[in-house]
């Protein structure tokens, strides 16, 4: 695949940014005349006020290092500056989003590296789509950063974890990214100032290149966990890594190109993993409850499943919801029986012969992708793929949470398809439910069956994962 787009990191990358203590101090002025114009009167000194804010706002993001979560501004300055100030919610979710500008901005000074300019308008001449994906908490502050700047029109798609609700280095964010600009992971580069973060999402969501730029600040943080494919000084070094790339894609040969199926897609459960003990601790957990079920337990619960694996309610709201419909209502018992869910769904097998025959259809070039419907965000599914080294190598993947419908819906199957730029007689999917397979079809796709049911359709049935490998409509 061929080098189309880039995308960047914008603190620390596209622009420098420090700060001091003192600094912030002289700058504090601007929470407290927000503050006030909300009615909001607070009793600390400036010094106080300054500490209060910079403890809070390091206290959610050390949370998020883990959680690789984007709350609301109103939830993170509810909950982690002002979480034990007698403030008037309301009147802070009226300000939340220009607290958390007037943070970004004020708190911090900001400078565009001087050769970004130039940089940007050579690489659109290349041919290259721009885009940025960022960590902020702010809704408004990198677009009027850019904005501010004089290079926003350089910039589609602006991917920003405030609005996505997933922080770098979470690969969703960079999946999400790829799918707006309408291009497999595996023609996208990314430039960051961190590794554990920037090179390391772009790495796991299958980023052709994942690039490092210095930047002095030291936030303190251990900035590991993967590899850049360069490191530079100066965005002026990043002009020929991308040319090089470029012009070597152009010289080597594409191993599918003469083939009549360029593009693999799969389902994600019960094809590429199972869970060999299903509600194992959901079974425990009930075991030891006098439970009531409702009337209507099953189609309630398909109808929260239905939800749930549409992004239509949250995950942990799907497994309250189905504690309460086996008639528990006892707060520690929900918690305990959302947890048992919760392990469930984390306890899964992969496949045999799994790893080795994907990491092998990789090696012959073909595009691969994911398909799924599911209530979780897909970068668990990743994590479990990554322990068993094929994590990295998916191009495209469309999940029902994000897209808000699932299959057999044709815009599963359709936005797939769309991001690889090939037709869909040149893409097969690979699953296991006939209504599945059946959707596939109805768009275009050539079907492979694996561990499927007993009505399903299909134009190849496999009954080892690893027979894909000498499918004879993959070598035609």
């Amino acid at each position: 695949m061929e080098l189309k787009a880039i995308f960047f990191d914008v603190g620390g990358t596209i622009e420098n940014f420090r700060f001091t203590k003192e600094f912030r101090l002289n700058q504090v002025h601007y929470f407290r005349e927000c503050l006030q114009g909300a009615g909001v009167l607070l009793p600390q000194n400036d010094q106080e006020l300054t500490d209060l804010i910079s403890a809070g706002i390091t206290a959610y993001r050390k949370w998020t290092l883990t959680s690789q979560i984007e709350l609301s501004t109103f939830e993170i300055w509810s909950k982690y500056v002002f979480t034990n100030l007698p403030i008037d919610p309301v009147a802070l979710q009226q300000i939340s989003e220009e607290l958390s500008y007037i943070y970004e901005t004020k708190f911090y000074l900001r400078e565009l590296r001087p050769e970004i300019p130039e940089v940007l308008a050579a690489i659109q001449q290349m041919g290259l789509k721009i885009g940025c994906i960022s960590n902020t908490q702010s809704l408004t502050q990198v677009p009027q950063t850019l904005e501010n700047y004089q290079i926003s029109q350089y910039f589609s798609p602006i991917v920003l974890s405030s609005q996505y609700g997933r922080r770098k280095p979470d690969p969703a964010i960079f999946y999400h990214a790829a799918r707006l600009a309408n291009l497999p992971t595996s023609a996208c580069a990314y430039i960051g100032d961190k590794i554990n973060r920037d090179v390391l999402g772009a790495r796991k969501a299958g980023f052709r290149l994942a690039l490092q730029i210095r930047h002095i600040y030291d936030d303190g943080e251990k900035d590991e966990g993967a590899v850049p494919d360069a490191i530079i000084h100066s965005m002026t070094e990043l002009l020929p890594i991308l040319e090089a790339d470029m012009q070597c894609s152009k010289q080597n040969n594409h191993p599918v190109e003469n083939k009549s199926i360029k593009a693999i897609f799969f389902d994600a459960g019960d094809i590429l993993y199972h869970r060999p003990e299903r509600d194992k601790y959901l079974k425990s957990f009930l075991s030891g409850k006098k439970i009531q079920p409702a009337p209507d337990f099953e189609s309630e619960r398909s109808r929260l499943k239905d939800l749930a694996f549409s992004g239509q309610i949250k995950r942990h709201d799907y497994y309250e919801k189905v504690i309460r419909l086996y008639g528990i209502e006892d707060e520690q018992d929900i918690q305990e029986g959302m947890a048992a869910i919760s392990k469930d769904d984390d306890t899964v097998a992969i496949f045999s012969g799994v790893p080795e025959t994907i990491n092998k259809l990789k090696e012959k070039g073909y595009i691969l992708g994911i398909i799924t419907d599911t209530a979780m965000p897909f970068s668990r599914k990743l994590n479990w793929f990554d322990q068993y080294g094929f994590g990295q190598v998916w191009d495209v993947v469309i999940s029902s949470k994000e897209i808000g419908v699932r299959k057999p819906n044709r815009i599963m199957y359709e936005e797939a398809i769309q991001q690889t730029g090939l037709k869909p007689s040149e893409a097969v999917f690979v699953g296991h439910k006939a209504y599945e397979l059946e959707g596939a079809r109805a768009v275009g796709f050539k079907t492979i069956a694996f561990n499927y049911e007993k009505h399903a359709v299909a134009d190849v049935y496999i009954d080892n994962f690893s027979d894909l490998l000498q499918v004879p409509l993959l070598s035609s």
